[in-house]
């Protein structure tokens, strides 16, 4: 019998591990060439891995859960069927191919980077089970519950809930995340700490210690964000600036653009977008990176405009490619796109690289003003606070305006303050006078 071992290829973009989320088949199995196999979760997205050539699986080389490096193997394709194990009473159903599967071998020999991206429906996981010590519930083969994202079913597995015994309330009985939370149990309490041992009564006693509540693995994106808020931190000198700004032509002006019902709606932060690629374009400087190896400061021939967003899984910042083409409009439609993406849980890896400027509306969340930390290795970050009623004088009368701040995160190595305070200027002075703006832009 031939056998053929199938490595975990390389997913682009430095990615060099991923974490098995989901074996989507199991040994005796047969494989057909491009069939997804393996769901796995990267520090990018969570996507199918479909098998180059196809026979039988005699093999699975990680389990669920496991973290494994590109090239390692993940399973083994023979040419003759294999008996079933007996550590795996329960058959597991097997996802079809996703819609983009065809593509995979074409893009991995290429070497282009890109990947797959699909979600899959959940199925409970037995081995992560049966290490934590709960009952594995005993579903029928066909049995193929529908989720919304891969979102609920990672809260599903982390917390026991097996999805096959939910009723789905969503569209065509999708399960939502508000279904899983409903069937978590309450945890237990914690355990009741030990007494301390008697202190020598030459010594203070010691502080006791709080008994943890939870522990909580840090892995995936959220390890992958970990890692660059350090590294930014590490390696960039970051400065400061900020900026109180009188938005209220700005609201003014976005309730014309909305008034006539026959487009989309525009956002405040897509009008802003629009005035920070013009502001990049007559400061360049803040458009950068720092090649620290070449010892040399790489400035971009466009912009790619990355907007950060509070989605399920965490801080994402998808990006908005060659903003600097694109309108307001324009602007809108794609943002609306990877938020809802971004949300959804479906973002691909090319949505979340190659980011050159990142502008963040922490507004939304109810504050004034933050010391942002710079989206590594890009050179600078423009935060967005809230917009309120505030005193401000106009003409030397005090009078009640919309006022908001805007703050610049910059790295010190690519330039000195007085650029970065231009480039500051300007976006407020659009803010301020924004006819005046568009008319320029």
């Amino acid at each position: 019998m031939t056998a053929r071992e199938f490595t975990l290829p390389d997913l682009g973009e430095g990615l060099t591990d991923a974490e098995i989320v989901r074996w989507m088949v199991k040994v005796g199995d047969p494989v057909e060439i491009d069939q997804p196999v393996v769901e796995v979760e990267t520090a990018k997205a969570v996507m199918e891995v479909p098998v180059p050539f196809a026979g039988v699986v005699t093999g699975l080389n990680a389990a669920e859960g496991d973290t494994v490096a590109v090239g390692s193997v993940l399973l083994v394709v023979g040419d003759e069927a294999a008996p079933e194990p007996a550590s795996e009473p329960v058959p597991e159903a097997r996802a079809a191919p996703g819609p983009e599967a065809a593509r995979y071998i074409e893009e991995e020999l290429a070497g282009s980077g890109n990947v797959l991206v699909g979600y899959g429906t959940a199925r409970t996981r037995e081995r992560r089970r049966r290490r934590r010590g709960r009952p594995v519930p005993v579903a029928p083969p066909t049995d193929r519950p529908r989720t919304m994202s891969p979102v609920v079913r990672k809260l599903a597995r982390d917390n026991g809930v097996d999805l096959t015994r939910l009723t789905g309330t969503g569209p065509d009985g999708l399960i939502t995340r508000a279904d899983v939370e409903k069937a978590i149990e309450r945890p237990a309490p914690p355990p009741a700490p030990e007494p301390a041992p008697a202190p020598r009564a030459t010594a203070r006693p010691a502080p006791e210690m709080l008994p943890e509540l939870e522990r909580i693995p840090l892995r995936g994106a959220r390890k992958a964000a970990a890692e660059a808020f350090a590294r930014s931190r590490r390696e960039i000198p970051e400065a400061t600036t900020w900026v109180d700004v009188d938005a209220t032509a700005l609201l003014e002006l976005r309730r014309e653009i909305n008034a006539s019902g026959r487009h989309a709606p525009v956002s405040l932060l897509a009008l802003f977008a629009r005035f920070v690629t013009a502001g990049l374009a007559r400061h360049p400087e803040l458009n950068s990176r720092v090649d620290t190896e070449a010892g040399e400061i790489v400035r971009f021939d466009g912009v790619n405009l990355a907007i950060a967003v509070q989605a399920g899984q965490g801080l994402v910042a998808p990006v908005v490619r060659e903003a600097h083409r694109l309108s307001a409009r324009g602007l809108q439609a794609e943002i609306t796109r990877l938020t809802d993406a971004a949300r959804a849980g479906s973002l691909t890896v090319p949505d979340l690289t190659a980011g050159t400027f990142t502008l963040n509306n922490y507004g939304g969340f109810g504050v004034d003003g933050s010391a942002p930390i710079i989206n590594h290795p890009q050179a600078a970050m423009l935060g967005v606070g809230r917009i309120i009623d505030r005193p401000w004088v106009v003409d030397g009368e005090l009078t009640v305006r919309k006022v908001g701040q805007l703050s610049l995160a910059f790295d010190h190595r690519v330039c000195d303050g007085a650029p970065a305070a231009a480039f500051l200027r300007f976006v407020a002075d659009c803010v301020e006078n924004p006819h005046d703006a568009f008319a320029d832009l």
